[in-house]
């Protein structure tokens, strides 16, 4: 029997008092986005070179894949990734979408036939994901948030699942580091949600060093 889910104690007339009731944290957060992200860029831009010389070795098509994700308060802005499907990825979803494998309105695969051989790799070990150091540093994602939605997925949500939009989004959560695409789209949703109850700067610490542990293992990735 499914788990019911843990109401938020969030409605949309509480996000300014409860932003204006943790202001430090929030400052402090901003300052860790920052920071991090300009030490991860450091850190990884040979890595990101060479896959990005790789992905256009492999395959047709740019570099970057960009894509209208919905941001904190529903507010849409461009998420960019290394590009890990082949060009025509959108047109060939159609034929799809009776293998998915994940419940709700999101869409998972464990074989995608439109993923590249260096798509595979970069999934796998989660490096598609580090051109959003950009989305960080331009403020419209974070270190840690529930990873962002698309426009017709959202639109799916029910009132409960909508309460992850009051939080920016970001590159790792709770779902993140337990599973990923083995866990149910219910649940990642719930995990969503618990983390926007339970967010302090402790908590998003301890969730980026546990994200750099999982960063390199393929269990739950796709």
């Amino acid at each position: 029997m499914q788990q019911p889910q843990r109401e938020s104690r969030f409605s949309k007339e509480e996000v300014t008092y409860e932003y204006k009731k943790n202001i430090g944290y929030f400052i402090l957060k901003r300052i860790i986005d920052i920071l991090g992200a300009l030490c991860g860029l450091l850190v990884i831009s040979p890595v990101m070179i060479i896959v990005a010389i790789w992905i256009k070795i492999d395959s047709k098509g740019p570099v970057f894949f960009a894509q209208n994700r919905v941001g904190r308060n529903g507010k849409k802005f461009v998420m960019y990734k290394f590009r890990s499907m082949c060009t025509d990825a959108e047109v060939l979803l159609g034929k799809l979408k009776k293998e998915n494998e994940m419940s709700g309105p999101m869409f998972k695969m464990k074989d995608d036939p439109r993923i590249t051989k260096v798509g595979k790799f970069v999934r796998k070990t989660s490096i598609d994901e580090l051109p959003q150091l950009f989305n960080i540093l331009k403020g419209d994602m974070s270190l840690v948030g529930p990873r962002p939605s698309l426009p017709k997925e959202v639109v799916q949500f029910t009132s409960f699942q909508k309460r992850r939009l009051v939080a920016k989004p970001g590159l790792t959560c709770y779902w993140q580091v337990n599973g990923r695409s083995d866990v149910s789209f219910e649940q990642w949703m719930k995990m969503d949600v618990e983390y926007i109850e339970d967010r302090n700067t402790w908590l998003d610490i301890t969730l980026i060093f546990k994200t750099v542990g999982v960063l390199f293992g393929d269990e739950g990735a796709r």
